[in-house]
């Protein structure tokens, strides 16, 4: 059998074939211009509005010898009072630039356990934000915060190994189960609650035990400058915490550098090496241009921060002009030739330096309750 054509006769089996091959090729050539999976059109993607890895870079210099890691100690989440997932202190960290954090919710009040949804496991918020901690490049402190009324108060105790074991009737157990486990303890808000700033037999006796490592200077809004003098008298840390129970943005805005932090100068970036210079008192307290912290180390960081280059001199006034770079995000206050200035943070500021001044204050970094750092002016000669 065969099927005419006016052009061609081709037998039935051989038609067969060509019609094969034919569909062949048009099936590899649909699939080749096949296009890759796009949303419909109705339901466009305004993918260039996803800012999901974009980070503050905060200008804080390393000292000589050690990293300086920007910290917030104090912080809750739903586990205790809060109102935030511990995964979400981790992503608000990161998103404003800080390297680390310490997740330490109250261990004796826990008002978000209602209906058993939340009880159980006083390290089930560090263990979720560990996890986070671990995916987005956060240090994660474990801790707990033993809440009492005054004379006692709070205090938050630092790299726990199980803060199941704080839960118990004795505060001052609980500070010595802390104490084996190698925990670091800080005083918290020491005006907390009636805004008076006292240290009691309680703390006395504890500071006497080495048993208080540090003081939490700055609360949230909170500022204790009497509890500045404390830290310099008994050789404790200068530390503050955000205190953060909602989102960091609802209590301190969009600010770069909103929340009260604590700068730990630490040998390696590591969980280790944050408790290693904590105990080595290397720290500082940093808010609003606020500095508080060892001399030593206030001084090294505006050495750090400050560049200066010379522009004039004039030896019949014996005055030199310079200017001075603060390549830091923190402005430091001082006065030249008795006028106040301010050495704004990123930018240059022009000043005209009399022979006669020797030394630069800086109103703005405070030693102690009513001491400020002071540099002399050489300092800037190598900068």
């Amino acid at each position: 059998m065969t099927v005419q054509s006016k052009k061609r006769i081709y037998p039935v089996s051989g038609m067969k074939k060509i019609l094969f091959f034919l569909v062949l090729l048009t099936s590899i050539g649909s699939l080749a211009a096949q296009p890759k999976p796009t949303p419909t059109n109705d339901t466009p993607e305004f993918i260039d509005h996803f800012y999901t890895n974009v980070r503050d870079y905060i200008r804080i210099p390393d000292i000589p010898g050690y990293l300086t890691l920007k910290c917030d100690l104090h912080i809750h989440s739903a586990y205790s009072d809060g109102s935030v997932w511990p995964s979400v202190r981790v992503d608000e960290a990161w998103s404003e630039g800080l390297d680390a954090i310490a997740i330490t919710e109250h261990i004796e009040y826990r008002p978000n356990n209602q209906n058993g949804l939340l009880q159980g496991d006083h390290n089930q918020a560090y263990r979720i934000a560990k996890a986070q901690g671990d995916r987005m490049g956060i240090l994660v402190i474990p801790g707990g915060e033993i809440s009492r009324y005054k004379p006692l108060g709070h205090l938050n105790a630092f790299f726990l190994q199980d803060a199941n074991a704080l839960n118990v009737q004795d505060s001052l157990k609980a500070i010595d189960i802390a104490i084996r486990q190698g925990a670091f303890i800080m005083w918290n808000h020491p005006g907390w609650p009636d805004r008076q700033v006292t240290m009691y037999e309680e703390h006395e006796k504890l500071l006497r035990e080495h048993k208080i490592h540090g003081i939490e200077l700055i609360n949230g809004p909170e500022y204790h400058p009497r509890a500045i003098a404390w830290c310099r008298e008994y050789d404790l840390a200068y530390l503050c915490g955000s205190d953060a129970h909602g989102l960091i943005v609802t209590k301190y805005g969009t600010a770069r550098m909103p929340r009260p932090m604590t700068l730990v100068f630490a040998k390696e970036r590591s969980i280790e090496g944050l408790k290693e210079a904590m105990f080595a008192r290397r720290t500082a307290v940093v808010f609003h241009d606020l500095l508080i912290g060892p001399a030593q180390y206030l001084g090294a960081l505006v050495k750090a921060s400050l560049r200066s280059t010379p522009v004039s001199r004039d030896e019949s006034r014996k005055i030199s002009t310079l200017d001075i770079l603060n390549d830091s995000d923190i402005s430091f206050k001082t006065v030249v030739n008795e006028l106040p200035v301010i050495l704004h943070a990123g930018r240059i500021t022009r000043i005209t330096l009399p022979d006669s001044q020797t030394e630069l204050e800086f109103t703005n970094c405070l030693i102690t309750e009513n001491e400020f750092l002071s540099m002399p002016v050489s300092f800037l000669q190598g900068n």
